[in-house]
C-alpha cells in the first residue's frame, strides 16, 4: 500500500466520506439505508415496495478492494435518482453571482441547504465553486426517564421570577419550541383566561393534513394555523373529541415530550407563562418503511429555526428557541454545518437558542442491573507521544450478542500537525490495514461477509483538522443477513509524525430497536460502545451543543443538589467551556399531552427537561432588554451562575459554571437597560 502524497488539497474528494460511501450504493442498498442515515430519503413508491417485500436487497460491493489513494474527483459509478439526500454545501467565493444551487432550500452566508438526487452528487463534486459537501446529521430522538407514580401540578409560583410589571412573563416574547413527539396545544396549561389556545402555529414537518407552509425552504410537512387551532377548539366538545384530533399531527403520544417541554417553558405554570407558542415537530418517525421515505436529519433543525424566525419577525416578537434533540457527529466543536448555521442566526440581537447538552454522561453502573453506561460511553481521547509509537482504542459492538444490524460510524480528529495512520482489528483476530495519511478503503468484504470502509483524510475543509471515519456496514443483500460481527474491534493508531499527537473520537449512535428476524433470532439495531478501558468520561455533550453561540444545559438533580449522572459533558473539542449552565431536569413535573387515562402532569427526567428552563429564562431577559445579543444572555447566565457546594465559580465538566440563578439574570438584563440610559442622559448634557 503506497502512502498518498502529502500536499494540501490533492487528493481530496469534496465529497464528505460517508456521502461518497453512501453514493456508491445503489438505490436498493440506500433504501435499506434510509431506514438509519437520517439524511436519506427514497422517491420512489415502487422502491420502497421492493425493499418491504425482499428486505435483504443489498448492493453494497461483492469483492475485496484493495487500499486506494483518495482520488483528486471522487468514484461514484451506477448512482441512484431515486433516492435523495439532505445535505449542507460549503461554497468558494464567488457562488452567488452565478446563480443558485441546484435543489438549494435556503442559505446562511457560504453554507447551502439543498435537497439533491445521489445522482446529483458528482456534479457538486466537480463543481469548482464548490468546496465541500456533507449529509445532513441524524437526530437523536430523546428518550427521557419517566418518573414512577402520579405527579401533582406544578404550584404556581414554583417557576414564577422577576417583577411582571418588568418582563410581563414573556408577553411580548415568541417561545420557539422544536421537538418530537407532538403539541398538545388544548392542555389545560396552554389555554388563557379565554379557553384560547396560546400557540399560534405548529409546523409538522412529518404531517400532511394542512398546506405547508411554503415556499422553497419550507413547502413540505404541514402547517396548522392559529386559526385552525382556535376552530378545533371551539368544534370538541359539540363533537365529542378531543381538539387536537380535529386537527392531527402525524405524532400525537401520550405523555409527548414535545408537550413536556413547552410546558416547562411557556405553559401557565412554566416561566413563560405569557408568552405566544410557536412550535415544530421534528418527523423522527418509528417504522422503517417511514424512515425510507422521510429525512431526519440536521438540515430539519436548520428549517425549524428559519421557520420560527421568520415567524417572529411577522409578529414583531423577540424569540427564544428550545431544541431538546441532540447530533453527534462532526468534530463536537462548532465547525458543523448546523452549528455555523444557527450561530449566523444568532448575530441578529433579539434572538436566543438553547439546547440540551445531550444524556450520554454516564460511565459506569450505580448498581449492578443498571446499564445507562451503555448510551454514555461514546467520547475516547489520547496521545501518542512520538512518531514510531501506537495508541490503541476498543469499541464494543453488540447487537444481540451475534450480529448487529445496523451501520457502525466511529469518527477520530486530531491536529493537523499530526499523521497518523490507522489499522482495525476484527473480532475474529484479523487485522486490516494499516491505512495511510490520504487513503481510503471503501466497502471493502470482510471474511465474514460484512464490509468495512476506513477514510484517512488530512485538512478537513470546515475546521483544518485531520480526520478519520471507520464505518462497519452488515451485508444486506446476503440471505440470510450478514450483520457486523459482535464483540471487540480494536482501532490502533500509528504515528508517522508527530507534533501535537492528541486525538478525539466519537461514536455515532444509533436509536437501540428492534429489526427484526434472523431465521429464529431476532436481532437489533444496536449502540456500539467503547470499553471501560478507552472510554474517557468528558467531551459527551451533543455536537449540536458545541456551537459558540448557543446556550447548553445540563441536568441538575435539585433533591440530590448534584448533577444527574446522565448528564453529558464538556469540553468541547478544543476546550471551550460547554455546557454552558445547570438547570432543574430531575423529575420535572409539566403537562401530560394527548392523555388517555385523565391524568394531566408528567414528571421526565433528562437535559432535555432542563433546557427549556434556560430558554424560558433566556426569553424573560429579552423582554426586560429586547436587545440583547445572544453572546450577552451567555455572559449574563454564566456570570451569575451559583457553584454547587463544595465548588467555586471555576467551570467543570459536569455543572459548567454553575446552577442558573433566575433572579440574577433578570436583574443583570435590567442592569444592561441601566447603563443605555445613563449613557444617552449622559450625551444630553
Amino acid at each position: 500500500m503506497a502512502r498518498g502524497r502529502d500536499l494540501v488539497g490533492v487528493g481530496r474528494t469534496k465529497l464528505q466520506p460517508k456521502l461518497q460511501m453512501i453514493a456508491n450504493g445503489s438505490g436498493e442498498v440506500n433504501a435499506v439505508r434510509a431506514e438509519q442515515c437520517a439524511g436519506l430519503r427514497v422517491t420512489s413508491r415502487k422502491l420502497l415496495k421492493e425493499v418491504e417485500m425482499r428486505r435483504t436487497a443489498s448492493d453494497v460491493a461483492a469483492t475485496s478492494r484493495e487500499v486506494k489513494r483518495l482520488p483528486t474527483t471522487p468514484r461514484l459509478r451506477a448512482i441512484a435518482a431515486n433516492v435523495e439526500a439532505n445535505v449542507f454545501v460549503q461554497l468558494n467565493e464567488g457562488f452567488k453571482a452565478a446563480g443558485a444551487l441546484r435543489g438549494e432550500t435556503a442559505r446562511k452566508g457560504n453554507v447551502v441547504s439543498a435537497r439533491v438526487s445521489l445522482r446529483h452528487l458528482l456534479r457538486l463534486a466537480l463543481d469548482p465553486r464548490i468546496a465541500y459537501v456533507e449529509i445532513g446529521e441524524a437526530l437523536k430522538k430523546p428518550q427521557p426517564k419517566i418518573t414512577e407514580g402520579t405527579a401533582a401540578a406544578p404550584g404556581m409560583s414554583e417557576r414564577k421570577f422577576g417583577k411582571e410589571s418588568r418582563h410581563k412573563f414573556g408577553a411580548d416574547v415568541l417561545i420557539g419550541i422544536i421537538d418530537v413527539g407532538g403539541f398538545d396545544f388544548s392542555h389545560p396549561d396552554f389555554l388563557d383566561a379565554n379557553g384560547e389556545t396560546r400557540f399560534v402555529a405548529i409546523w409538522d414537518q412529518g404531517g400532511g393534513a394542512r398546506p405547508s407552509p411554503g415556499g422553497v425552504q419550507f413547502g413540505y410537512g404541514a402547517e396548522f394555523k392559529r386559526e385552525h387551532l382556535a376552530a378545533a377548539l371551539k368544534a370538541a366538545p359539540r363533537l365529542g373529541v378531543p381538539a387536537y384530533e380535529i386537527e392531527k399531527q402525524s405524532q400525537m403520544a401520550e405523555g409527548s415530550h414535545g408537550t413536556h417541554v413547552a410546558s416547562t417553558a411557556a405553559g401557565n405554570r412554566g416561566i413563560c407563562r405569557k408568552s405566544l407558542i410557536a412550535a415544530v415537530l421534528i418527523s423522527l418517525p418509528e417504522a422503517d418503511e417511514d424512515r425510507r421515505g422521510t429525512f431526519s436529519d440536521s438540515t430539519r433543525i436548520a428549517d425549524a429555526i428559519d421557520y420560527l424566525v421568520a415567524l417572529a419577525g411577522k409578529l414583531k416578537k423577540r424569540l427564544s428557541i428550545n431544541v431538546s434533540l441532540g447530533t453527534n457527529g462532526h468534530a463536537h466543536d462548532g465547525s458543523g454545518a448546523i452549528s455555523r448555521w444557527i450561530d449566523a442566526v444568532l448575530s441578529t440581537p433579539g434572538r436566543a437558542v438553547t439546547v440540551a447538552a445531550g444524556n450520554s454522561g454516564q460511565e459506569r453502573g450505580e448498581t449492578a442491573d443498571d446499564i445507562g453506561w451503555v448510551m454514555g460511553r461514546i467520547h475516547t481521547c489520547g496521545k501518542i507521544a512520538a512518531a514510531g509509537l501506537t495508541a490503541e482504542i476498543e469499541w464494543m459492538v453488540v447487537g444481540n450478542s451475534l450480529v448487529d444490524i445496523s451501520e457502525n460510524e466511529l469518527e477520530l480528529w486530531f491536529s493537523p500537525q499530526d499523521r497518523f495512520a490507522v489499522s482495525l482489528r476484527t473480532p475474529s483476530g484479523k487485522w486490516v490495514g494499516p491505512v495511510e495519511p490520504r487513503e481510503f478503503i471503501e466497502n471493502r468484504r470482510l471474511d465474514d461477509g460484512s464490509f468495512l470502509s476506513i477514510y484517512n483524510e488530512i485538512y478537513h475543509p470546515a475546521n483544518g483538522a485531520n480526520y478519520m471515519g471507520i464505518y462497519l456496514s452488515p451485508n444486506l443483500r446476503s440471505n440470510p443477513v450478514v450483520g457486523v460481527p459482535a464483540g471487540k474491534w480494536i482501532v490502533r493508531l500509528h504515528g508517522r509524525e508527530i507534533r501535537d499527537g492528541r486525538y478525539d473520537g466519537w461514536i455515532e449512535r444509533d436509536d437501540p430497536r428492534p429489526f427484526g428476524n434472523l431465521g429464529a433470532m431476532k436481532v437489533w439495531a444496536f449502540p456500539s460502545f467503547f470499553t471501560e478501558r478507552s472510554t474517557v468520561d468528558n467531551s459527551t455533550v451533543s455536537s449540536l451543543g458545541c456551537g459558540f453561540r448557543v446556550l447548553t444545559v445540563a441536568n441538575l438533580d435539585v433533591k440530590a443538589n448534584r448533577i444527574n449522572i446522565s448528564s453529558s459533558q464538556g469540553p468541547t473539542r478544543e476546550g471551550r467551556f460547554k455546557p454552558d449552565v445547570a438547570a432543574p431536569g430531575t423529575d420535572i413535573v409539566a403537562a401530560k399531552g394527548f392523555s388517555t387515562d385523565g391524568k394531566q402532569w408528567i414528571g421526565m427526567t433528562g437535559t432535555s427537561m432542563a433546557s427549556p428552563y434556560v430558554a424560558a429564562i433566556a426569553g424573560l431577559m429579552l423582554a426586560i432588554e429586547p436587545t440583547l445579543t445572544s453572546a450577552q444572555i451567555e455572559g449574563i447566565v454564566r456570570s451569575t451562575a451559583k457553584p454547587l457546594p463544595g465548588g467555586s465559580y471555576t467551570w467543570v465538566n459536569d455543572a459548567a459554571f454553575g446552577v442558573i440563578d433566575p433572579e440574577a439574570c433578570l436583574e443583570q438584563a435590567g442592569m444592561v437597560n441601566a447603563r443605555k440610559d445613563r449613557t444617552e442622559e449622559r450625551g444630553s448634557r
